[in-house]
Order: structure tokens, then C-alpha cells, then sequence
């Protein structure tokens, strides 16, 4: 079986690639729990400063990959665990004393995008497109997006993005203050490359200390978010519309 995430190590830089670009990427089982265990890899590795992720192929990464919606549904214990499997990684991204950088192209969609939020610097090459596509299936979010999206962008405009589910480009997330910077493709791993040295420089207990305190103060209410969430989106995907939506795309 090929490794659905590719974790190598360039001096202070992780690099974490998903690694299913025939599915764009998708989110299978085996993609979170390779994703969960690269994560804890990199965290627990003193030379490791930063962790970039990124994707092969076309995109970052598509989405939930729907073709295992059975799988995913096939008891409500299977969902639970299957949704907190996807909320660990948000755990693991905010909580990690590693500064996560999320090198963003293609196509970045629902869970995906939640990590891309989750993560400390979110460089969007121009030919992104992302959307929330999980309200139109009657699921819900995941990644304590309603809390942390909330606060960055404003209750009306969370709501609009999350309801909704429209397409949007690059310009609107760096408009709407999901994108920290924009780069044409080509240069994209390259400025995440040299953002990641720039913060390899700092200190490293200061660095670490600095993220835990803005991401603790700031997004003070993400446990209680994602609790919230992830009772919605068992929900959701035990519900036979959502699956029978879900189904038809």
C-alpha cells in the first residue's frame, strides 16, 4: 500500500505531504492516522523547528474522500471515532510546539481547509479554490472552525462561508483573512521554505511559548467549538439525507 503521507526531514524543516493525488488528496483513514502520526514525529524531534504541509499533485487536498462514506457510517461508534481521528489532527496542529505552515494549492476543501485554518501561517498559491461543502450535504465542520473562523473573519462572514458552501479563489481567502499571503504556484513551496527558516531563527522556547499564549487567549473557547462540532457532524453523517446527498455527487 503506498504511503498516503510522506513525512521527510530538511534540517530545522519537516516537510508532511499528503500524498493521494489520484483522489486529490482525499481524507481516508489512512491518510488522518498516517497525517496524525507524521505530526507527533515532527513534534516530538528537537531539531524540528517547523512543519510544513503540503499536498501532491493537483491539489492540497479534496476533502473527505466520500467513496468511504460506508465505511465511515457504518455504526455510530465508526463515525465518533472517525470524527475525532479528524479533530486530533486540529489537536495536534494547534497544540504542537512546532510552528505549522500550510502551503496551499489546488483545490482546498472542507476538513482540509479546517487543518489549513488550524495551522500558524497559511500561504495560498493563486490557483486555490476552497469551499465548505459540508452544510450542503446536511454534515457539519470539524477543526474548531466555528469558534476559530468566528473570530478571525466575523460572525456574518463565518456564517456566509460555512453556510453557504460557495467556491471561492485565492483572493477572496486572502480578502476574508483565511490566506495570510498569496504567491503564484510555481514559488509557493519556496516562500514556505523560506518563511519556515526565518522562524527557525527565533528561539525556540519563545517561539513555542508565543503561539500557545495567542492561540490559548485567542481561540479560548476551541475545545468547547469542537465538542459542539463533533456531535454535530456524527449527526450529520448518520443521517440517511446527508448520506443520500453525499452519495449523489
Amino acid at each position: 500500500m503506498a504511503a498516503a503521507v510522506i513525512s521527510t526531514h530538511d534540517g530545522p524543516i519537516a516537510w508532511v505531504k499528503l500524498n493521494r493525488p489520484e483522489r486529490l488528496n482525499a481524507m481516508n483513514r489512512q491518510l488522518v492516522d498516517e497525517l496524525a502520526a507524521a505530526l507527533l514525529s515532527a513534534d516530538a524531534e528537537d531539531s524540528i523547528r517547523v512543519v510544513i504541509l503540503h499536498g501532491e499533485g493537483r491539489a492540497f487536498c479534496s476533502g473527505d474522500d466520500l467513496k468511504d462514506l460506508d465505511v465511515q457510517t457504518e455504526s455510530e461508534i465508526a463515525t465518533q471515532a472517525w470524527v475525532e481521528a479528524i479533530q486530533n489532527i486540529t489537536l495536534q496542529i494547534m497544540q504542537s510546539s512546532k510552528i505549522v505552515i500550510a502551503a496551499v494549492h489546488g483545490w482546498c476543501v472542507g476538513g482540509a481547509l479546517e487543518w489549513a485554518i488550524n495551522c500558524d501561517f497559511r500561504l495560498f498559491a493563486d490557483n486555490t479554490r476552497w469551499f465548505f461543502p459540508e452544510v450542503s450535504f446536511g454534515f457539519f465542520v470539524t477543526g474548531g472552525v466555528t469558534a476559530l473562523l468566528t473570530k478571525q473573519v466575523g460572525p456574518q462572514i463565518a456564517k456566509e462561508l460555512i453556510m453557504f458552501g460557495e467556491r471561492h479563489n485565492a483572493d477572496k481567502a486572502l480578502e476574508v483573512g483565511i490566506a495570510w499571503k498569496l504567491v503564484p504556484e510555481k514559488d509557493l513551496l519556496g516562500e514556505a521554505e523560506r518563511l519556515a527558516l526565518m522562524v527557525a531563527e527565533r528561539p525556540a522556547n519563545s517561539v513555542a511559548s508565543i503561539k500557545h499564549a495567542i492561540n490559548d487567549g485567542f481561540h479560548s473557547s476551541l475545545h468547547d467549538a469542537m465538542a459542539i462540532e463533533t456531535a454535530a457532524t456524527v449527526r450529520g453523517f448518520l443521517s440517511a439525507e446527508a448520506q443520500a446527498r453525499a452519495r449523489r455527487t
